[in-house]
């Protein structure tokens, strides 16, 4: 049986915190990713923590710039 990956809670919380403290200035998707990355060493792929940020961000009425590739 297939289980859905349940993000810890950690990861969570470090997204609130990473958009609380940088809420006032314009970040990027890439730099906030990296930033989780730093701080949790999560592995859930670049699409999913930009899931997770953009969710949380517009929950938070907080601006996150899109990556350009």
């Amino acid at each position: 049986m297939h289980h859905p990956h349940v993000e810890s809670p950690d990861v969570v919380r470090q997204v609130d915190r990473l958009l609380a403290e940088r809420g006032d200035g314009l970040l990027s998707v890439g730099q906030l990713i990296a930033l989780l990355r730093e701080r949790t060493g999560t592995d859930r792929s670049d699409a999913d923590l930009a899931a997770l940020i953009a969710k949380k961000a517009a929950y938070l009425g907080i601006t996150v710039l899109p990556d350009h590739k």
